[in-house]
């Protein structure tokens, strides 16, 4: 997918990889907005546009990528650290108010970088670990959940058409989102207990579904959240797993708010129809 419609109004760079998705899918939602135009690139070839200096030319960035980690059959992933000049980059881009939409597995990139955790509002654990002086286990995931969202705060502009939520099928999470730091958008009417996922590192070791020896926390109903850092605003989405959610006229309505908001332009035009 390269650069396309380059008078449009909004500019978005799109970074993916770390992670397999539906690809024609996925960049078939980003094609849908006639006035938003998307540049893809992938990590590594990515992290290059993390500098006040090469992001100028995008009003956004979306992250559906999930660098850091490195996934090895059989065993535990190791996570590798982010590069000086990427910390760096990213703190000149919040200083200077560079938009950013986190999706989906884009929350459970750099999982060695604190920093990261923080300005997405959220970490997902591929092994046990300490957040926050707290001793947690490893996430949970569930896929192909189908769930009705609804909104925390119906008058923020991200959920603008969508004031009345709108049901998906998705991947959902059991994990840490920092509710205290941000700005609840869309709860899920899902149950976030343990008994309802599955274990994110038995997964990564090959036991896909499996709970056994596992245990976790309640967790939150956040699907959506927003919050500022620095000068720059920033919206995480939790929702994005496969083709049936980038299908979905809610999702697509959400991420395309989402874009216009952190990018500070205006609203799009009419609300899809929303089951």
């Amino acid at each position: 997918m390269g650069f396309l419609r380059s008078d449009a109004a909004i500019q978005v760079l799109l970074l993916t990889k770390g992670h397999p998705f539906e690809r024609d899918a996925f960049f078939a939602a980003f094609e849908s907005w006639p006035d938003i135009a998307c540049t893809a690139v992938e990590q590594p070839a990515a992290q290059r546009f993390f500098s006040p200096e090469a992001a100028a030319p995008y009003d956004a960035f979306v992250l559906y990528d999930m660098p850091g980690i490195e996934f090895r059959p059989g065993t535990a992933p190791t996570f590798s650290q982010p590069s000086e000049p990427l910390v760096r980059g990213m703190e000149e881009l919040l200083e200077a108010g560079q938009g950013f939409v986190f999706l989906h597995h884009a929350l459970a990139g750099w999982p060695a970088w604190r920093r990261y955790g923080e300005i997405a509002g959220a970490r997902f654990l591929y092994a046990p670990g300490e957040l926050e002086g707290r001793s947690l286990p490893d996430s949970g995931y569930r896929h192909g959940v189908t769930h009705r969202v609804r909104p925390a705060d119906p008058s923020h502009p991200v959920l603008a058409g969508l004031e009345e939520g709108f049901e998906i099928e998705d991947e959902l999470y059991l994990f840490t989102v920092f509710e205290d730091r941000v700005t609840p958008l869309l709860r899920s009417d899902y149950d976030f207990v343990d008994d309802n996922f599955f274990s994110a590192a038995r997964a990564v070791r090959g036991e896909m579904f499996s709970r056994e020896g596992w245990s976790h926390p309640p967790g939150s109903d956040l699907v959506a959240w927003a919050q500022d850092v620095a000068r720059s605003r920033i919206v995480s989405i939790a929702c994005g797993d496969g083709a049936s959610a980038y299908a979905n006229p809610g999702f697509r309505r959400l991420v395309e708010n989402a874009i216009r908001w952190v990018a500070r332009q205006p609203g799009g035009g009419p609300s899809p129809s929303l089951g």
